[in-house]
Parts: structure tokens; C-alpha cells; sequence
């Protein structure tokens, strides 16, 4: 589970470096950047939730221990 919430997270950070290029700064709600802005915000939320979930497996392992 470790192991593919780091893949998820990589892949999600590729996505959201590869939609930066794709951003028009001058116009960023026009065309194709408001899709690479949905894009990298979604991204975003993949990372913070595979954070929630690597944290979430470490507690629920921390209390299988003290049992």
C-alpha cells in the first residue's frame, strides 16, 4: 500500500509540472488552461489524500501494535 500511494503521488506531481507548461498566464480562465487548472487542482487533492491515507495506515498499524 506504501509503495503505491508514492507511485500515485509522483504520477500526480508529473501532472501537475506537465500542466503548468500548459497554463496561458495572460488569460488562465480561456481555452486550455482552465482544463490544466482543473487538472492541477485535482492533482493536488490526489496528494493530500495520499497523505491522509499513508498517515490514517500508520495510525491504524501504531494501534494494532499496543494491542
Amino acid at each position: 500500500m506504501k509503495i503505491l500511494t508514492i507511485i500515485l503521488s509522483i504520477i500526480a506531481l508529473g501532472l501537475i509540472i506537465f500542466n503548468l507548461t500548459k497554463v496561458d498566464f495572460n488569460a488562465p480562465f480561456k481555452g486550455d488552461s482552465i482544463i490544466a487548472l482543473i487538472t492541477i487542482l485535482a492533482s493536488f487533492c490526489v496528494i493530500i489524500m495520499m497523505g491522509i491515507l499513508r498517515t490514517s495506515k500508520r495510525i491504524e498499524q501504531k494501534v494494532k501494535e499496543k494491542r
